[in-house]
């Protein structure tokens, strides 16, 4: 399948589109450029490609969790390009993207989700799928799922910001941190080729964020 991806939940905005065996691919730091950049980087994306938005199959995007702004941004232009063109859109995990990134078959995602607190999932990767052993949730480092068993790979700048409470937490449960990584649309297009084509839709309001999280900031009686 032709598929076009984008992800703008975090500092990053990025494209990738997956056809011919290969994957054309743009990113740039946008810290809060995303709506100004992405269109042009999907245009220059397509243009690589010698491809239109008519020739693809479909579309897919980082549903989140990440930056609500960015979020609100990506499918806004999902939902956006639904409606001009009728093609089919799949929202991808942000955290399932992260472990997209790493040829270990156990990882162990956290993403700094500010005010104390993390997005955490957890996957095993079987049969070339990542299988959640923990679903996406928010919580405190503190409180973040236990695993099972040994032999994890922990991803993402929770690690990077938290180290003590969940290092303390997995102990000698981790074989390697990688505090560096965070959502590309090149693995979001893969994650989004490895679905059935039944598996996206053609409901603009169907592309909708997974904020996880219900308000942005702390009251003041709360701080």
């Amino acid at each position: 399948m032709k598929i076009l991806a984008f992800d703008t939940s975090t500092e990053y905005c990025s494209t990738a589109l997956r056809h011919d065996g290969g994957i054309v691919k743009r990113e740039a730091y946008a810290q809060r450029q995303h709506s100004e950049l992405l269109l042009p980087m999907i245009q220059d994306t397509l243009t690589e490609a010698g491809l239109r938005l008519s020739d693809l199959d479909g579309l897919a995007f980082g549903a989140g969790p990440g930056s609500f702004t960015g979020l609100r941004i990506a499918c806004g232009v999902a939902q956006g390009l639904v409606l001009a063109t009728g093609l089919p859109v799949i929202g991808i995990s942000t955290l399932e993207a992260i472990a997209q990134q790493n040829a270990h078959d156990r990882i162990v995602v956290a993403l700094d989700a500010r005010m104390g607190e993390i997005y955490h999932a957890a996957y095993i990767r079987q049969d070339n799928r990542w299988t959640p052993v923990s679903e996406p949730a928010l919580c405190q480092p503190r409180h973040a799922p236990a695993l099972p068993e040994s032999g994890w790979m922990a991803c993402g700048n929770g690690f990077k910001v938290h180290p003590e409470p969940l290092q303390a937490l997995y102990r000698d449960q981790l074989v390697a941190i990688r505090d560096e990584q965070y959502p590309h649309a090149q693995e979001i297009v893969q994650l989004a080729a490895m679905q059935a084509i039944d598996a996206f839709c053609t409901d603009p309001a169907q592309a909708a964020p997974v904020y996880i999280r219900n308000k942005v900031a702390l009251k003041e009686s709360e701080r």
